[in-house]
Parts: C-alpha cells; structure tokens; sequence
C-alpha cells in the first residue's frame, strides 16, 4: 500500500479510510506500507497490523494562506494540479523499497499518488486504486462555490485533474469510490475503468455516555478548502439567524486549522474552537445538534458518520450527504439555503424528542451500514469478482 498519509491515529476522513483498507487486508495477507511524510517519522500503528513500514520523507511546505495561494499559483501555471506535484519524483526511491520484493496486490490511496501506476504495475499482479474524492469533480465545486482567481484557479485545476484521472484510472485493476455516485462520476470520465464502490466508514464504536450541552457543532480539519467555505457560510450567513433566538447557545468548530477560519469570527460572538484534538468523537456526542453544512466536496462525509455513531441529529446540506444513506426527516435534516438550514436547526433545538429520533435512527444506519464489518462484507464479493475479471498485468 502507498499512500500520502497515516492511518493512524484515527483522525479525519482520510485516516479512517485508509485504515480501514489497511485492516481488512492485513486479516488474509501480509501488508507493506510506504508512507509520504513530511516529518519522516513513521505512523504509530497497532502491533502487527503490517509486515513492514517504511517512509518516503518529503520536503517541509510552509502551511500559511500566503504561501499556499504562491504554490497554488505556480501549479496554474505550471498546469499541475494540487498534490500530485507534492508526492512526484521520489520514482527511484519508491524502487528501491521495493526492490526483488513481488506482491500479488499494490493499492494506491489518493489520486495524488496515482502517476505511481509505473512502479507498482512493475511489482504487483494487481493494482487498485482508491479514491477518496474525485478531484476533478471537487476543484469544480470549489469553483463554483468562490469567486474571483481562486474560482479560475479551482476551474483549471478541475480540468487538468479530469485528464489525469481519464488517463490514469483505465490503468489500474480496479478503482474503489466511497458511493455509487462517485462511481456514475467517474465512470463518466473513464469508461475503461473497472469500478467497485468501498463505502467510508468507522470502527464499531459506542455513543459515549455524556449529557447533551447547549452547542451545535461543526467537525472538520479547517485547512481544507471545502471546510473554510462551509465554516464561511455558517458563521456569516447560518449562525446569526440562530443565536439571536437561543442566546444561551454556543457553536463550537472542532478540528485543527482553526487559524485559517479566525478572520470569519465577528466580535462578541458565540464561537468555540477546540483545535487539534486527539478524538473528536466525544465532542461531537456532547452537541444538542451536528452541522455539516458544506457548499462543495466530493467523496463522503466522515463527520457525519461519527455523529450517527454517536447518536446524535445531524442537519446538512444536500451536497455533504451526497453519497450516503440518507432519509429526510428520518434520520438527517436536509437544507440548502442559509435561511433553511437554520429553521431546521432551530426547529430541533424545541424537540428535544426529535432530536433524539433522529439520532438514534442516524445510529442504526451507522450500524447497518457504516462499520468496518459492514464495509468488508460488502467488499468481500465485490473485490474479489472485479479483481479476478481485471487484467493480469504482472510479469516476472
């Protein structure tokens, strides 16, 4: 397996679904990860989960907004889309890693990782892809949720992405998406591509016991552009309509990159932010109500999973829920526009017994669907029969 981040600890969308591969693996072969990382140091993985770990250290990037919009800026005009450059050129490293070894399986995680299709078909049987979000599709909905040269810039990315991926997913065995949406996307780009859907999904995991407190919460790393955007549209346009009715409420961000979202916090407002943390899942047990109220993305929403398995109501946006087993009003809310989405909040904040419908009906979704059981077992059949029709491409 190659990818560009851990999977421990357990910590944000990509975390939990590189682990989960990682574990379903390990439970009938012996697994070798290689890592990208920036710090060089390898991840903190449960005892005897892989055969091997090995790290590819990349070079330190600067984390400010000035110098993200510079890189960003020559990528447009060098014509490569984010990340991929990020993780490029380290070919003869990866070989050496890999050197006499033979594997039946190689798995990419991340399209940015993709271009390593070379090197893995030269040691693996077969290849898989796994992509967490269709990039193409996610720089276009960033694009059209801004404005401006971030906008221009999000719409060449998007169409420089589209190539990559029409160019580079025929080439693997197999292409796991997080939906059957995902899959119709990007069936629609490569047609050659053999496809399977691997839902996100999280450990089994019981609702913590703590009470409920006076608090709407919003999960999600804040470097990430879609979550900037979303954190935008709840503090300026949905939470003024909220707090003005229930003052004795507060909205709290958790999640690291805080300091990108600062600037949007007017004085004297109800906001908490918690920052890096360690579990986010009792926070987000202790929320009357979770938010996920983002304008773009692709791929699925971990931070809504975590509030079904946590029990708790969850009100979002129609685009955040793409691709999950949502029921109206059974167990999510659904709202598009500023003025919506708050009614909807407000409406559950004076039902506390809706609330708890709809969280205890979020629960057993998650259960029925959204653990790591439940996601192997549907992979079980699916994997092996489009891995066996996949073409062999392996050579001694």
């Amino acid at each position: 397996m190659l990818g560009p981040e851990p999977p421990y600890p357990l910590n944000g969308g990509g975390a939990y679904r590189t682990a989960s591969l990682v574990h379903y693996f390990a439970q009938f072969a012996e697994v070798d990860l290689i890592l990208f990382s920036e710090s060089g140091k390898p991840a903190l993985l449960p005892p005897g989960l892989v055969r091997s770990q090995q790290v590819i250290q990349l070079p330190v990037h600067g984390k400010g907004t000035m110098e993200r919009y510079i890189r960003n800026a020559k990528r447009f005009l060098r014509g490569v889309p984010p990340l991929i450059d990020r993780v490029s050129g380290f070919e003869r490293k990866f070989r050496s890693l890999v050197a006499d070894r033979r594997y039946d399986l190689g798995i990419v995680e991340h399209f940015w990782c993709a271009p390593y299709i070379g090197e893995m078909e030269r040691v693996c049987a077969k290849t898989i892809l796994d992509l967490h979000n269709l990039e193409s599709v996610l720089n276009a909905r960033c694009a059209d949720a801004g404005s401006g040269l971030v906008a221009a810039g999000q719409r060449r990315f998007a169409a420089l992405s589209r190539t990559l991926e029409s160019e580079l997913m025929p080439r693997y065995s197999l292409v796991l998406t997080a939906s059957e949406s995902d899959a119709e996307q990007a069936a629609a780009i490569a047609p050659q591509a053999k496809f399977a859907v691997y839902p996100n999904a999280l450990p089994i995991r019981e609702p913590p016991p703590v009470a409920e407190e006076p608090a709407l919460v919003f999960s999600a790393n804040f470097e990430y552009h879609p979550n900037i955007d979303a954190a935008e549209f709840l503090i300026s346009g949905i939470w003024p309509l909220i707090c003005n009715e229930h003052p004795e409420l507060r909205l709290k961000l958790v999640g690291r990159g805080d300091g990108f979202i600062r600037h949007l916090f007017p004085k004297n407002v109800r906001i908490d932010t918690t920052g890096a943390i360690e579990d986010t899942f009792p926070e987000i047990a202790k929320a009357q109500i979770v938010l996920a109220p983002l304008r773009a993305g692709s791929g699925t929403r971990i931070k809504i999973l975590e509030a079904w398995a946590a029990a708790r109501a969850v009100v979002a946006t129609p685009l955040a829920a793409e691709g999950l087993a949502v029921q109206e009003g059974t167990n999510i809310m659904l709202a598009s526009s500023a003025a919506d989405f708050a009614k909807a909040v407000s409406n559950l904040l004076k039902d506390p017994r809706g609330r708890q419908r709809l969280g205890a009906a979020g629960r057993q979704t998650f259960q029925c669907r959204y653990t790591w059981d439940r996601a192997w077992h549907a992979l079980d059949g699916d994997l092996q029969v489009k891995l066996s029709e996949a073409v062999n491409r392996y050579t001694e």
